[in-house]
């Protein structure tokens, strides 16, 4: 892996994911593709039939194989709040970037979209309080942080390739 993208739903992890990896000349990973891959069935249908439990455990074990490729990975918006998929980011010498939006960027690109189980679980209040929960557990994952409301996915690609071409990277924040 070159890089590894975290953050909330909704952040833009896999659509700068695809871009960085395109421009990159890699190959790309979602980690929600792989373990619906692995288990021949849609998230949604992992939560309703054997619940959050058996599904992090699925994310974590298919978060150590995906480690192993080449390319950039884009999580789920939940793998780096589980203590041990925290400690498999943390402890991997692939550099970890969190993309940081508002709760209303969030709000705007997540409302209404069927594909995500907590969005169907949960009032917008519930969310947002997820999302605040969260944010100190992807902060101590992150290597470098963007706060990705007011730029593109190419300025945010931009952003990552300048990063990531320093000599020696050291916890940012862009």
């Amino acid at each position: 892996m070159k890089a590894i993208l975290i953050g909330f739903m909704g952040s833009g992890k896999t659509t700068v994911g695809r871009l960085l990896a395109q421009q990159t000349g890699t190959e790309h990973a979602d980690l929600d593709e792989l373990i619906v891959a692995s288990a021949g069935c849609a998230i949604t249908d992992i939560f309703a039939n054997q619940g959050e439990a058996y599904f992090r455990r699925l994310e974590q074990q298919t978060l150590r194989r995906a480690l192993t490729t080449p390319g950039i990975l884009s999580t789920g918006g939940g793998t780096p709040t589980m203590p041990a998929n925290a400690a498999i980011l943390t402890a991997s010498p692939v550099p970890v970037i969190l993309l940081a939006a508002s709760d209303a960027t969030i709000l705007q690109r997540v409302t209404g979209d069927a594909s995500r189980p907590l969005v169907n679980d949960l009032d917008t209040t519930a969310l947002l309080d997820l999302k605040h929960r969260r944010a100190p557990l992807y902060e101590a994952a992150a290597d470098l942080v963007i706060q990705t409301d007011a730029l593109t996915p190419q300025q945010i690609v931009t952003t990552i390739q300048d990063w990531l071409a320093q000599p020696a990277q050291q916890v940012a924040r862009a």
